[in-house]
């Protein structure tokens, strides 16, 4: 729990306490008006002060001070729940672990074998039968964005009307059998499919295959190294990776706002869906599906997740890369924290958009964006095309 597994990745024992810190803070201090129970605490778990390339190296709790701490912290926090204070607060600090809880998953992907064994496999749905096929999203104006009712980050606000073009987008993810092809074809070895920085990035890092993948057909997940399974949506890829394999297809990648048009609206929407099958949460298949399964299904198993327009597989499996820069919305307002989302707008980072198999559903909502670097894999990111 202590050991810094990888330079990008804090220990697993500093996302715990910064979790029960996070909830301290917002919870007891900001919305109970109690004080703090550690004081101290609170800028050693505070994630701009405390960067991820010193947390190893900061005095931190160890595992068993932060389980206390957390304890506590919950205590405290719980007594504040009673008294009916701080809805909007409370579905932040829960969404704040889901997302945690999703990085330590990243953090224990990278770890060496042996570190950590998830449970044994479990039998998964089958795949569709991979057509090739796009599904053609009509041009014309949708509402894109959260609005007012509930809680949604500040990035996702305000809700506003888009008008596109008429685009086309796959109708299922871009597969480790499609992204295969691409190996194979010399796509690592030809400079014209990367963008410049991207072809800096592949001759520098010495990349040849997504982050796990082991060269000879085989994959690395998590202790185990087994057979890449040809269906499943190609997972650990960078942003430069998949604008490759969007160009060396002949497409492009979709913009993040054709992105959520594709998956929150319909040929007869006069609202948008929260996700793509609708507004509860999971789809009866997936709400049945064992949630320790620690992977995706294949591209196009579960047909009651299709969006209104009939696209599949948009949430709940791999992060999508999107073409689109991490920015505000006209009318952007930084709320309730301006560090969450403002301090990472510009163009260092790409956009991402869906949730993974590692993201609980309250997150994986069409309006959640994600972001990170261009050059990041240990995400579970994959993508699919456009046109």
């Amino acid at each position: 729990m202590d050991r810094v597994h990888d330079p990008l990745m804090s220990p697993l024992v500093w996302d715990l306490a910064h979790i029960a810190a996070f909830e301290e803070l917002w919870l007891c201090v900001r919305t109970g008006g109690i004080d703090p129970l550690r004081p101290d605490l609170l800028s050693v778990y505070d994630a701009l002060e405390t960067p991820r390339s010193v947390r190893g190296d900061v005095p931190h709790l160890d595992l068993t001070g932060a389980r206390e701490y957390m304890r506590a912290v919950r205590e405290r926090a719980l007594r504040v729940r009673e008294s009916g204070a701080g809805d909007v607060v409370w579905d932040m600090v829960i969404q704040h672990e889901h997302q945690h809880n999703e990085t330590m998953l990243q953090t224990l992907a990278l770890a060496e074998p042996g570190v950590y064994a998830p449970p044994g496999a479990r039998a998964r749905p089958r795949g569709a039968t991979r057509t090739g096929g796009m599904v053609r999203i009509p041009g014309g104006p949708f509402l894109a964005g959260s609005d007012e009712r509930g809680f949604a980050y500040d990035n996702e606000r305000p809700r506003h009307e888009v008008h596109l073009a008429e685009f086309e987008i796959d109708a299922l993810p871009v597969t480790n059998g499609d992204f295969l092809e691409f190996v194979e074809a010399g796509g690592y070895r030809h400079p014209e499919l990367w963008s410049e920085d991207g072809w800096a990035w592949v001759r520098e890092d010495g990349v040849s295959g997504p982050l796990y993948w082991t060269g000879d057909g085989r994959e690395r997940r998590f202790d185990r190294v087994v057979e890449i399974e040809a269906g499943l949506p190609v997972m650990h890829v960078s942003w430069f990776e998949a604008d490759a394999y969007a160009r060396w297809a002949g497409k492009r990648l979709p913009t993040e706002l054709e992105w959520e048009k594709a998956a929150a609206w319909g040929p007869d929407a006069s609202e948008p869906r929260r996700y793509p099958w609708g507004d509860t949460d999971a789809t009866p298949e997936r709400a049945n599906l064992d949630q320790t399964a620690f992977g995706p299904v294949p591209a196009g198993a579960l047909a009651a997740g299709a969006s209104a327009y009939g696209v599949l597989g948009l949430a709940g499996d791999a992060w999508e890369w999107t073409s689109s820069e991490f920015s505000g919305y006209a009318g952007f307002r930084a709320f309730p924290y301006r560090e969450y989302s403002e301090v990472f707008f510009g163009s260092h980072y790409r956009v991402l958009r869906g949730g993974s198999w590692a993201t609980r559903p309250r997150v994986a909502r069409n309006t959640f964006r994600n972001w990170d670097y261009p050059q990041r894999r240990q995400i579970f990111s994959g993508f699919r095309c456009a046109a």
